[in-house]
């Protein structure tokens, strides 16, 4: 199938898509900067650029399902090969928003959300066995393996503890996303929400397990563990939350480093093997629910410089920059990859 691209001329940019390839802004179709800003992240990252520009996509490709993974192979290899300060997503958003209507529409939709139906879709277009499936059980044991699979997907074991007779069961789970909660302060650190996130719960009441061994509803601990990492973590910030039956947008300044993360203290020492990650890619959401704007930075994968990408503005920015109180998902790449 062949897609028809809308470009721009070229425009006098710092250090852009005139001086290498990869630094292509992508054309606003009407609130669809959130788009943007997730798709300038994951066209950034050179496990899945390789893949899409060496070809592989092609042979393991499942054409009944493959029309948004054919168009956004398409538009990345706009992005790497074409000679374009930017290019108009339009084509991957007409057939992307077939399989999700939600999205079809020009309205500003969240970027997490559009993120998690990307990495689904693109999986069921190259999962190599297992029965077709969509949504939430798109990466589920026995759903089959996929680039996207081998890139992003860790998985997590929830040791259960009852309360009364100290039995401890584990219940594994995937994912391809972290959900991190913010705590309620000013400042803090990307420590401090994966503080959050692992630290044991208890469930009591009508949260209360049902116990095998005491065989009734027990109060119970759950604490979460880290048991296989994946290339790339993708954690996102919960800066969108309820109170008082509203909706809300904490502001909160997460520090993140952009070097040498250690996730050991949330994994398995029987599993751990040692490895740091280091910050690829940012979506920042500026303004409030009602009225936001999302933005990408990005690391290039060959001059090694932080660029930000603003729809069709792309400019070189210094690392310091890379840095702010906007940061919504954070993509992390494993030393070694």
């Amino acid at each position: 199938m062949a897609w028809k691209w809308k470009y721009s001329q070229k425009e006098e940019m710092e250090d852009t898509s005139s001086h290498h390839p990869g630094l292509t802004g992508l054309q606003n179709l009407e609130n669809t900067c959130y788009m943007n800003a997730v798709l300038q992240c994951l066209c950034s990252l050179p496990q899945l650029v390789e893949y899409f520009l060496s070809g592989r996509w092609n042979t393991a490709l499942r054409t009944e399902v493959g029309e948004s993974a054919t168009a956004f192979s398409c538009l990345l290899s706009d992005m790497w090969l074409g000679e374009f300060d930017c290019v108009s997503p339009e084509a991957f958003h007409s057939v992307f928003g077939k399989r999700y209507p939600a999205f079809s529409r020009r309205t500003q939709h969240d970027a997490q959300e559009f993120l998690i139906c990307v990495l689904d879709e693109l999986h069921e277009a190259f999962k190599e066995s297992g029965r077709h499936r969509t949504g939430a059980e798109a990466r589920g044991s026995g759903s089959g393996t996929s680039i996207i699979t081998q890139l992003f997907e860790g998985q997590l074991s929830y040791g259960i503890t009852c309360l009364k007779c100290n039995t401890i069961t584990d219940r594994p789970e995937s994912f391809t996303v972290l959900s991190l909660p913010i705590p309620s302060r000013r400042v803090c650190s990307l420590q401090e929400c994966l503080d959050c996130f692992f630290q044991p719960d208890t469930l009591t009441r009508n949260n209360q397990i049902h116990c095998y061994w005491c065989g009734t509803n027990q109060d119970a601990t759950v604490k979460a563990t880290i048991t296989r990492a994946p290339q790339i973590i993708i954690f996102h910030l919960k800066r969108f939350a309820w109170q008082d039956k509203h909706r809300r947008k904490l502001s909160t300044t997460v520090g993140y480093p952009l070097h040498n993360l250690d996730l050991s203290p949330y994994s398995s020492a029987f599993f751990y093997n040692n490895e740091e990650y280091s910050l690829h890619a940012v979506v920042n959401h500026s303004g409030d629910i009602d009225y936001g704007h999302y933005t990408a930075f990005c690391k290039h994968s060959t001059t090694k410089h932080w660029y930000s990408f603003d729809d069709v503005q792309v400019t070189k920015i210094p690392d310091s920059a890379v840095q702010t109180d906007t940061a919504y998902l954070l993509f992390y790449t494993c030393k070694g990859y």
